[in-house]
């Protein structure tokens, strides 16, 4: 692995935070939203995290990383949208619940990569992108989405049926 750069360090940082944000919004409020403080924190460094992601190039080029900022930018916009114009009714609360979710979902697909492949360092755990171990992580994260994001819509739904 190539040594980190300052950016690179920023980079990381933040998105460790990010996810700590978004691990305490979810848990406190039920889904990501900019309508309280860590919401507005986590979007906000995501933001951050998923444009520097596009100047990162430490793999020779553009790469899944840079895809994945990509998607997290696209969600974060979405989400950010259906938040303030609610353009489909009731159903953008639900469409801003998924595409927060989602941009969570990017943030931990990179950080175990880069945990695994510079961890312990001089030893990492991985060495290439094929290793079970990194794929697991990735079906885990997958089914952990599709778990949680189950749960924010039953919420809502709840929440819908008392108003």
């Amino acid at each position: 692995m190539p040594p980190m750069t300052v950016l690179g360090w920023f980079h990381t940082v933040i998105g460790a935070a990010a996810i700590l944000t978004a691990i305490y919004s979810l848990y406190h409020h039920k889904i990501l939203s900019a309508a309280n403080a860590s919401g507005k924190a986590y979007l906000l460094m995501t933001l951050f995290v998923a444009s520097s992601a596009l100047m990162i190039y430490n793999q020779g080029g553009l790469g899944p990383g840079h895809a994945l900022a990509v998607l997290a930018l696209l969600a974060l916009g979405i989400g950010v949208f259906v938040e303030l114009k609610a353009p489909i009714g009731g159903l953008s609360k639900y469409l801003q619940t998924a595409a927060y979710t989602a941009t969570l979902l990017f943030h931990m697909i990179p950080a175990i990569t880069d945990f695994l492949r510079r961890l312990p360092v001089g030893d990492p755990f991985i060495e290439s992108f094929d290793s079970p171990l990194l794929r697991g992580f990735y079906l885990a994260f997958l089914l952990a989405f599709i778990a949680g994001l189950s749960v924010q819509f039953l919420w809502l739904r709840k929440q819908s049926s008392t108003s």
